[in-house]
């Protein structure tokens, strides 16, 4: 490949025509493309200028490359990394040059006991079934989007989901990453002994220079980063710079940056993913809770019996669902469609006489027998007597589909179904300690009928983790008006609670303006330096981790 200096862009010229005369990549810029990118499942709407797919990490390189020299020569140009576009906070969005990485980026590599590799644009489903067909293993970390999300997007949002509880982020899974630095050099990355580091260090490269500058920023800053390091289970939100020194294993790993940093800091254009084997049996603990006031002693009591899975939602959740069964059921075979249907009937009479519950938890046991996962579920079903709540053991996979199925779905039942309103996730991700639940839960309530939403909240009860999504007509003032007043007083309300504003959908435009509420002004500022550090020129996605405002917010917000 080749690549031809750049020159600024005149008002005669087009972004297209420049990358078609200098770049050997695939480009689109007409109306119904831009428009198809200029969407994820956010509330945000951001129109390129041009969409690029780039084929391999050459073309990658040569994009970045020539950004590059562009935005030295003064052009105003940037990129974004998109992969499926899933994200839920604007992660992936961009008024410049998308890089869309699922159309040819999409190959599975080496596939062992331990690890698979992968290119970004891979979907997640099909991931899967590669590592499942070789010995049982799954990449533990997917997310409810597991259906339609790729590893691009799953690695820059560190994404985690209903295992998580049992097995962890994404970032617990990264082994190596090959990435395009802001410069378009390139980069393998992976943990580094003291004396690979030193080697790093000398290197006079960009490379080279994020390797000195991030350990010197680290060292100098030890105390500030160790005391912003979340005590919740998850989070997304900054940059993890409490990851980048593991002190039991002596080793400096930069691949814990990229986790999490939505594309601001590198591209990855090649991931090792370590896989976990799948345990092939499940039960299910299913708990119908009317006092919210208990629910922190039911959480420690089940834990104890380690359930794979901790999920939960809440009586909006369990009547929507009721009211689109045939819209939950209708994408599955006639077969299953009957026996789901038959299933519903208890929920459909719960809805009728008035007996909806607050809160639905559902606790799942994985082991490698259907009576060992059975004894751990039943286990934890008597540990719980003598508790104001209903339980019971969901017997058959159709039982068990039926809840996983309105948890996995409550979005897309949202952003599908009610017309006129908008699925409109802006305080949709929240993290705080399961002991706080019977003080915080309230206040959070108390906050939210302040604004007469409609809305439903699902999430991982086991830590913590609430996906709150209100329904909005986004044409109406009163809406973008609810969600500039109500955003603060949520994420001052998490932070009073020393929670997480994000613990896996990330920051992008929805939440990067507030990140100072949860880390205050020196970790923002120690931040900022982590993104000129590896993108001096502001090149890679800005906006999002660092800089963002709350007039981007109101800019981009979707108009239906």
């Amino acid at each position: 490949m080749t690549f031809v200096g750049a020159r600024p862009i005149s008002r005669h010229d087009t972004l297209r025509h420049r990358f078609a005369t200098l770049l050997d990549v695939e480009t689109a810029d007409d109306a119904e493309t831009l428009k198809k990118y200029s969407r994820d499942t956010s509330i945000f709407e951001r129109t390129p200028k041009i969409v690029v797919y780039p084929k391999n990490a050459d073309d990658v390189s040569a994009v970045l490359h020539y950004v590059h020299e562009a935005k030295m020569h003064g052009d105003k140009i940037s990129v974004a990394a998109r992969s499926a576009g899933t994200d839920m906070s604007g992660g992936d969005l961009t008024d410049s040059v998308s890089l869309v990485f699922t159309k040819y980026m999409n190959h599975i590599g080496e596939i062992t006991d331990d690890f698979a590799v992968t290119e970004p644009g891979v979907y997640y489903r099909d991931f899967e079934k590669a590592t499942l067909a070789h010995k049982g293993e799954i990449l533990p970390s997917f997310p409810a989007s597991r259906e339609i999300c790729a590893l691009g997007g799953m690695i820059n949002n560190n994404s985690g989901g209903e295992l998580t509880l049992q097995y962890g982020k994404t970032n617990r899974y990264i082994r190596e990453l090959d990435v395009v630095l802001s410069d378009g050099s390139r980069a393998t990355l992976h943990p580094l002994s003291a004396n690979e580091l030193k080697v790093k260090e000398a290197q006079q490269s960009l490379e080279g220079s994020i390797y000195r500058e991030i350990h010197e920023l680290i060292t100098n800053n030890a105390e500030e980063i160790e005391k912003a390091r979340p005590t919740v289970a998850k989070n997304s939100a900054g940059y993890a710079l409490w990851n980048v020194y593991d002190k039991k294993q002596n080793t400096f790993d930069l691949t814990q940056l990229i986790a999490g940093s939505q594309g601001t800091l590198a591209f990855v254009t090649k991931a090792k993913m370590g896989l976990v084997h799948k345990e092939p049996h499940r039960a299910m603990l299913v708990v119908f809770l009317s006092d919210i006031g208990i629910l922190p002693e039911i959480v420690h009591r089940v834990l104890k019996f380690n359930p794979e899975s901790f999920e939960s939602y809440d009586d909006q959740t369990f009547k929507l669902a009721v009211r689109f069964i045939p819209q939950i059921i209708g994408h599955f075979g006639i077969v299953q469609m009957i026996k789901l249907g038959i299933a519903f009937v208890p929920e459909m009479m719960m809805v009728l006489f008035g007996g909806v519950p607050k809160l639905v938890l559902m606790a799942e046991f994985a082991a490698e027998t259907p009576h060992d996962a059975l004894f751990q579920a039943e286990a934890a079903q008597r540990a719980l007597h003598g508790l104001a709540m209903r339980a019971r053991i969901a017997k058959s996979e159709t039982q068990a589909a039926k809840y996983w199925t309105i948890r996995r779905e409550s979005f897309a039942l949202l952003r599908k179904n009610l017309k006129g309103l908008y699925a409109s996730p802006f305080i949709d991700d929240i993290v705080v300690h399961p002991d706080d639940y019977p003080t915080f839960l309230p206040e959070l309530n108390k906050l939210l009928a302040n604004y007469n939403l409609i809305y439903t909240i699902a999430g991982h009860a086991g830590e913590g983790n609430f996906h709150i999504i209100p329904l909005m007509d986004l044409n109406k003032p009163e809406s973008k008006k609810a969600i500039l007043e109500l955003q603060p007083k949520v994420y001052e309300l998490v932070a009073k609670y020393h929670g997480s504003i994000d613990g896996e959908h990330n920051d992008g435009i929805i939440r990067t303006p507030y990140l100072r509420i949860m880390f205050g002004d020196k970790m923002c500022e120690i931040f900022a330096q982590v993104k000129k550090i590896f993108d001096p020129l502001n090149i890679l996605n800005p906006g999002k981790k660092v800089g963002g405002t709350i007039a981007d917010i109101e800019r981009s917000i979707l108009k239906r």
